[in-house]
């Protein structure tokens, strides 16, 4: 017997919560797919947990917008629901005089994007800021912050479920098809189901390409995968840190900086390794690396102060080789007038952009 639903998400990140939450206070019947036992088990859960202000995106793209949107309605969302998070700011350094034409491009491109907040430091500001940085120059942006992921989640996860929405686990997506009057789902698990749903949202993350052609989606409209995964250390003892720190960026992500946790505790991150298939596994030879990486803006680093903590793995959709995409959200008119939406690409700043993303896909599916 096939079972009806209004409207299907699937994937339970953070990105997925915040779009079926979306679709509930929309008036619609939501039910989430997650394959695994809990909420947020793969990026949401491996990231740096940054609120980023939307300095370093291309002028119009939808990373520039949703970021910069969508961050103003994570941190009031995040003070009106009691989600811990603190707009704590960061530096964003020149480790050499020849970086600092790259800084002036950073603050050329904030401000194109509506980012009016950063401010250039002097020297003696930065000491006083964070005496353990050495840099040629820095700009400060006040309105990055961090956040505790987790608790945004069940934040979203709560209102979803308080608006009739409900979230099914260990239910993954095996096969489907498209139509134009809704789509059909085959749904594993104990026990399995065959859904047809009126909306089908793909929020799968890693999956999101795989997702797609289990559901045969027009394989014009389904970008190609590349994994690049991410090791984080943490500074074991106390942190010499109070502001998050950011070297110039690098072709795959915003460089190997520095993070703060709520507890105040520092981490470093990520780096980048290009990777065929998915594998959390954490290779501790790169502790050198990392360390030569962070000793450009932190000198004093002890290296044994570098403790492995996680690894993580963004899903892109440019090559090592290509310039950085944009995030990909492919909707009815990408396959074939059938009511089905899919999410590409959704690397940071996904999760600052959650509740602007989740905004964007009510639209389109309207």
């Amino acid at each position: 017997m096939t079972e009806r639903i209004d409207c299907a998400v699937i994937g339970a990140g953070v990105v997925g919560l915040a779009v079926a939450r979306a679709l509930a206070l929309s008036g619609r019947e939501v039910i989430v797919l997650e394959s695994a036992a809990t909420i947020g088990s793969g990026i949401s859960s491996r990231n740096s947990e940054v609120i980023h202000a939307g300095i370093y995106y291309p002028t119009g793209s939808l990373k520039a917008r949703l970021c910069v949107a969508g961050r103003e309605l994570l941190y009031e969302f995040c003070r009106s629901r009691s989600v811990e998070h603190r707009r704590l700011g960061k530096l964003i350094v020149a480790a050499t005089t020849e970086e600092i034409p790259v800084l002036k491009r950073y603050a050329a491109q904030a401000q194109a994007n509506g980012v009016t907040d950063l401010s250039w430091l002097s020297l003696p500001q930065v000491a006083e800021l964070e005496p353990e940085v050495r840099c040629a120059a820095a700009l400060l942006s006040p309105s990055t912050g961090i956040i505790d992921t987790h608790g945004l989640m069940l934040a979203y996860q709560a209102e979803l479920e308080a608006h009739g929405g409900t979230v099914a686990f260990s239910s993954p997506v095996e096969a489907g098809t498209l139509e134009r009057s809704g789509i059909e789902l085959q749904v594993g698990g104990a026990p399995s189901m065959a859904l047809r749903a009126g909306l089908v949202v793909n929020c799968a993350g890693l999956d999101a390409q795989g997702v797609s052609h289990r559901l045969q989606a027009p394989a014009a409209s389904i970008p190609a995968r590349y994994l690049a995964k991410g090791h984080y250390f943490t500074l074991s003892g106390r942190s010499p840190f109070r502001h998050l720190v950011y070297p110039v960026a690098n072709a795959a992500g915003l460089g190997t900086h520095v993070t703060l946790d709520l507890a105040g505790n520092a981490r470093f991150g990520p780096d980048v390794q290009w990777i065929e298939d998915i594998d959390y596994r954490f290779d501790e030879s790169r502790v050198g690396e990392f360390a030569r990486a962070i000793r450009l803006y932190y000198p004093k680093l002890d290296e044994a102060r570098l403790q492995p903590a996680y690894t993580g793995i963004r899903p892109k959709i440019s090559a090592a080789d290509e310039p950085a995409a944009d995030f990909r959200i492919c909707g009815p008119s990408q396959h074939g007038a059938c009511p089905y939406v899919a999410l590409y690409g959704i690397e940071s700043p996904g999760l600052t952009a959650s509740l602007a993303l989740a905004e964007q896909v009510v639209r389109l599916a309207a």
